[in-house]
């Protein structure tokens, strides 16, 4: 265990790291997020056309807080299961089935609590698997090496992410033609939502692949065994304080962290995307978070974890400023490009650094406690965040989710500081 989050030594090269179940769990994230960005950037509009107008920032705030919610509660639980049985492979199998199953389920969806159960039941899948995959990808490689390796793996999910609006963005063209790219009203037509459950349900397919090669290709590896004074009998080492400052700080920032549907829903009602643009929007979001993603690991790896989380949270904050006072379209993609450099720079370097901090013996336990924190505050932030819209407008919701990324970088700076656990 890394005793502080400063540049380590020079480690093995990309090719190197980026083989075995790393490029295993790596594929299956681009097929899982193939499947379910075929149908989250249109989610927004699908909402739109289940429920009353008034309605469909709350309904999608509660769709997506609920989910997260329970997601978080169950990645504490599998987390926790995961080190019990120094077993990871089955849980992710598990999580990622449930998942694959539920997401076409939406093609049936004729209301808006319809929408929110299943994504209910879908974030129960994402809370089973990701703690102990997670747990996995932090023990397949050296620990000088783990910004690099989570940052493949979610460069790999952002690619999923690209290609999956592509492929409903032809499905859409090859069912409505032309009528597609007039979908800029603010209720989707009938013939409009007919064309999206067609594309919810023909997400099943990739998502079957990825379980495919989840049971063909991922390699069971138990953790390390604890190594506590006492011998095998002793209680476990207590996870460092250091740990609970980074849950801590980014339990805070997730609590200004909305949805991007969000992002998605401000675009079509103040700027008029419709269908075509919000699709095209979300790909170019992806393509700066994929394209930013390995970069801002080996910066992690190279300048350390904590300074790298802070530049990206900073710019966090200037972006959601920038969208409070956007007046132009122009203006709304640029934001976003910068977005997505974000995320490339705190996606990676956050998870290494709770693996930093963890012995391998509880790291499952470590990944529960960071993901349930930060996914617990998805349910006030997104819920929250369509409060404020509905009251106040977007423009006073993206103000507070800035302040409160700033207030998150302050604590992560106070609390979490480089050296020995004291």
């Amino acid at each position: 265990m890394s005793s502080d989050d400063t540049p380590p030594a020079p480690q093995p090269g990309f090719g190197a790291v980026v083989r075995g179940n790393v490029l295993a769990v790596g594929v299956v994230s681009l097929l899982t997020d193939l499947s379910s960005e075929m149908m989250n950037p249109l989610l927004p509009v699908f909402v739109a056309g289940l429920v009353p107008t008034h309605a469909a920032a709350l309904t999608l705030g509660l769709m997506e807080g609920v989910g997260e919610a329970t997601a978080s509660l169950l990645k504490l639980v599998s987390g926790r299961l995961s080190d019990r049985l120094g077993r990871r492979k089955a849980l992710i199998l598990a999580g990622y089935g449930l998942s694959t199953l539920t997401r076409p389920l939406f093609s049936l969806a004729t209301t808006g609590a319809h929408a929110v159960g299943l994504k209910f039941v879908d974030r129960i899948g994402k809370g089973v698997r990701t703690s102990p995959r997670d747990a996995l990808i932090a023990d397949a490689v050296p620990a000088a090496r783990r910004g690099l390796a989570f940052s493949f793996h979610r460069a790999m999910d952002h690619a999923g992410a690209v290609i999956g609006p592509l492929v409903a963005l032809a499905l859409l063209h090859l069912l409505l033609g032309y009528g597609f790219w007039r979908g800029d009203r603010a209720v989707p037509a009938a013939e409009e939502m007919a064309a999206l459950r067609i594309v919810f349900a023909a997400a099943l397919v990739p998502g079957l692949v990825a379980v495919a090669v989840i049971v063909f290709a991922v390699r069971e590896v138990a953790p390390a065994p604890a190594t506590a004074p006492g011998g095998a009998n002793a209680p476990p080492e207590r996870l460092p304080r250091r740990f609970y400052g980074l849950v801590a700080a980014a339990a805070l920032f997730a609590l200004g962290n909305s949805s991007d549907l969000f992002l998605l829903l401000y675009a079509h009602e103040r700027f008029g995307h419709g269908l075509g643009l919000l699709i095209a929007l979300w790909i170019a979001l992806h393509l700066a978070k994929m394209a930013s993603s390995v970069p801002g690991g080996l910066l992690a790896d190279r300048l350390g974890r904590r300074a790298t989380i802070l530049a990206g949270w900073g710019l966090y904050a200037l972006v959601y400023l920038g969208l409070a006072g956007a007046e132009e379209s122009w203006q709304l993609w640029a934001l976003l490009m910068v977005y997505g450099l974000y995320v490339g720079l705190t996606e990676g370097a956050a998870k290494a650094l709770v693996a930093d901090l963890t012995p391998s013996s509880q790291r499952g336990t470590a990944f529960g406690i960071y993901h349930g924190a930060v996914g617990l505050a998805a349910l006030p932030a997104s819920l929250l965040f369509g409060v404020f819209w509905a009251a106040l407008g977007p423009r006073a919701a993206f103000s507070i989710g800035a302040g409160l990324a700033l207030a998150a970088a302050v604590v992560l700076l106070t609390v979490v500081r480089p050296g020995p656990e004291r």
